[in-house]
């Protein structure tokens, strides 16, 4: 079964992250520890890119492989991995939203946070509805 992860984009650190992922349909993450949360990503995992106080901004399909390159002037500090079936919503989903539809709150303050695969359904199935 696969698993559900929601990554932050990492906006608040450095603006430019933000539209980098989202122009390359991929999520990523910098410096160690975080970045090695993105090899730890399998093969169709479903992801989430989560922008710091607007909510989810796009979803996709992990492929499954790693990629590594610099960053900020640093040697190999951007772990990144490309998504199929990328789309940007159209809409944001909330993280007030998320807690709703899972009945729990979820704390998206980490760069990378996994979810149980029917909890990661049925935000993707609400996106689907509501955001696209």
């Amino acid at each position: 079964m696969s698993n559900v992860y929601i990554i932050n984009t990492n906006k608040k650190y450095y603006t430019n992250c933000e539209p980098e992922m989202i122009q390359g349909e991929k999520c990523a993450a910098y410096y160690t520890p975080w970045k090695e949360g993105i090899d730890k990503i399998k093969v169709n995992d479903l992801i989430f890119l989560y922008s710091n106080e607007v909510g989810i901004i796009a979803r996709g399909v992990a492929s499954g492989i790693c990629e590594i390159k610099d960053f900020n002037g640093g040697t190999d500090e951007e772990h990144y991995m490309e998504l199929d079936r990328f789309k940007k919503l159209a809409i944001p989903f909330k993280s007030s939203e998320i807690n709703v539809i899972l009945n729990k709150t979820v704390v998206l303050g980490s760069t990378q946070k996994k979810l149980n695969y029917d909890d990661g359904i049925k935000i993707w199935q609400n996106i689907t509805k509501k955001c696209l």
